[in-house]
């Protein structure tokens, strides 16, 4: 089985889904990750653009993540792109991977970059011949995108699968202190401990030690599909 994880920002993939790319490869399972944006001068100095990089080097390698590649589109800009061309972008992204399962940011996130990321894979994702080979499109939820939303005005993160990584929450975390110019202190909402006690408490949903949580967009079940890693 392969995963492509779709991330707009480098730490999005840690925070969403770490534990879940982590018990992936410890199976033997292949995952890719894909980050969409690149800072830009002078709202993002160089040398902070490359501290971000090495970073979510560090944290893949952590996770085990087979490929990382940089879409290099401009972060907070992307709302202002010609659709066709992040539409195109998710396109070839998906053509060259070919996953069996993606997963991407949740459409409700308070970042409008999240927003456009979902709409153009999911563009990308549309079930026609050379995608059929996708059975399962995820949304993972990020501390500090997913729950600022706008209550009652905007789509809910309402999580219908939950993956078990108590055994792979300290990996998660490692990964995530890689990020050490994303982080803040307790209680914002992008430290560690706040990350922790999300898992805790998404475990507490479905009765372990620690999960993930994430919305199901599509499945598709059928004989040339075979089993899942779980």
């Amino acid at each position: 089985m392969k995963l492509l994880v779709i991330a707009p920002h480098p730490d999005d993939e840690v925070l969403g889904c770490g534990g879940t790319i982590r018990r992936l490869t410890h199976q033997g399972q292949t995952v890719h990750l894909a980050i969409v944006t690149r800072g830009w001068e002078p709202l993002f100095p160089e040398s902070q653009v490359r501290q971000v990089r090495q970073e979510a080097q560090a944290a893949s390698k952590l996770l085990g993540v087979a490929d990382l590649s940089f879409l290099d589109l401009p972060v907070t800009r992307l709302s202002l792109l010609p659709e066709h061309e992040l539409n195109g972008a998710m396109t070839r992204l998906l053509d060259e991977v070919r996953p069996d399962w993606v997963m991407l940011p949740f459409v409700g996130d308070l970042h409008e970059d999240h927003r456009q990321v979902f709409n153009a894979a999911m563009v990308a994702l549309r079930p026609l011949p050379n995608r059929l080979g996708v059975t399962r499109i995820l949304c993972y939820e990020t501390l500090s995108e997913t729950h600022w939303h706008l209550p009652g005005a905007e789509p809910a993160f309402q999580p219908q699968v939950f993956v078990d990584i108590s055994d792979h929450l300290a990996a998660k975390l490692e990964a995530l202190r890689c990020y050490q110019s994303q982080l803040y202190p307790w209680p914002a909402a992008r430290s560690l401990a706040a990350v922790e006690a999300l898992a805790r408490f998404r475990g507490t949903c479905v009765h372990c030690e620690a999960a993930e949580a994430f919305m199901l967009v599509r499945e598709v079940i059928g004989e040339r599909q075979g089993g899942g890693p779980f």
